[in-house]
C-alpha cells in the first residue's frame, strides 16, 4: 500500500470511531475499527486509569456510557498521521458534544481537546490499538456518583 492510501484508511478509522458512539453502532463497526485488545486513556475526562481491555468489554462499556445521552456529536479534525511500517500515530483535534436528557440540569456536556491514537496494520487493514483523549476544556461535565450516597 502507498502512504496516501494508508493515511486515508487511518483517517477513516478515526471517523468510524466517532460514528460508533454518535450513531450507536455497537455491533459491526467496532471490529472494523479496533484491535481485539486495546488500550484506552480517558483519564483527562473521566478520571479513570489507563486500561488495556478486550474489545468486547470496551464496546459494552461504551454502549452503557453513551446510553445516558439523547444524542452526541464528535467532530474530529486536523489529523496528523505518522506512519512507521505497520504502526501509526494519529493526533487530531476533537470537539465532542453530549446532550443530556431533558430533565438534566444542563443541556449538554462539551469536551474540547486532542486525541493521540495509535494504529497497527492487521490482515484486515488498519485498526486502532490505543486511544487517548486529552481534554483541554470542558463545560457541564457530569459528576461521578458518590459511592456513599449513590448520588
Amino acid at each position: 500500500m502507498s502512504t496516501a492510501s494508508d493515511r486515508a484508511e487511518i483517517i477513516e478509522l478515526i471517523s468510524n470511531y466517532a460514528t460508533i458512539s454518535d450513531r450507536r453502532e455497537f455491533t459491526t463497526l467496532p471490529a472494523k475499527t479496533f484491535t481485539d485488545e486495546l488500550t484506552v486513556d480517558f483519564s483527562s475526562v473521566a478520571g479513570t486509569p489507563v486500561m488495556t481491555v478486550p474489545l468486547s468489554a470496551y464496546v459494552q462499556s461504551l454502549s452503557g456510557a453513551f446510553s445516558a445521552f439523547k444524542a452526541t456529536h464528535h467532530a474530529i479534525t486536523g489529523h496528523v498521521v505518522e506512519i512507521d511500517g505497520d504502526t501509526a500515530r494519529v493526533r487530531a483535534h476533537v470537539r465532542a458534544e453530549h446532550w443530556f436528557p431533558d430533565e438534566a440540569p444542563a443541556p449538554r456536556w462539551l469536551v474540547v481537546g486532542f486525541y493521540d491514537n495509535e494504529a497497527i496494520r492487521t490482515p484486515g487493514g488498519w485498526r486502532l490499538s490505543r486511544v487517548k483523549l486529552t481534554a483541554t476544556h470542558q463545560e457541564n461535565a457530569p459528576r461521578p456518583a458518590d459511592p456513599s450516597t449513590g448520588e
